[in-house]
Formats: structure tokens, sequence, C-alpha cells
């Protein structure tokens, strides 16, 4: 029975190692096993897919939605610093700034 379990534990992982190994071409003319493509430039059916749908006005509308979080999250942080620097939290040296 463990001599099973081993013969098909090996099986397994020698045909996962030709799967996932790097050189994955075949061995020889009557090799068989898994034909590995890349699907992005066609379908299974060797067909060219149809272009992807073009979002209108994408760049404006990242900026129009980036730039007022931005904007509102350094407002938050400029508070929060004055509030560290009032309860002297953390207050700055000036003597850092020697050059």
């Amino acid at each position: 029975m463990a001599s099973l379990v081993g013969r098909l534990s090996r099986a397994v992982f020698i045909r996962n190692a030709a799967t996932l190994g790097r050189n994955t071409g075949s061995k020889s003319a009557n090799a068989t096993g898994p034909t590995l493509s890349r699907t992005a430039v066609s379908s299974t059916a060797g067909s060219i897919p149809p272009k992807p749908v073009k979002v209108p006005f994408g760049l404006t509308r990242m900026t129009i939605l980036v730039v007022p979080f931005l904007y509102v999250g350094t407002l938050i942080s400029k508070s929060f610093a004055t509030l560290l620097e009032e309860h002297d939290i953390f207050v700055p040296d000036d003597d850092d700034d020697d050059d």
C-alpha cells in the first residue's frame, strides 16, 4: 500500500514539474501532454477578440476624483500637525535647518 502511494505521489510530482517547468516544449515528436499557449492575442478557437471597451474621459474622470481627495487629505494632515504642536506632543526643532 505504501509503495502504491509512493508511486502515485511520484507520478503526480513528475507531471506537475513538467507542466510548471520553464522548458515546457515537447522532448520528442511522439510526446503527449498539455499544449500551453497564450490566449491574450487570440481565443482558444483562434479568433482575434474584440477591442476592449474604452472609457470616455478616463484621465479626466480620474483627475476629478483624485485631486479633491488629495486636497482634503492635506487639510486633515495640516490640522492634525497643528494640533500636535499646540499640545507640545511634536514640536519641530528650528536647529535642523542648518546648512
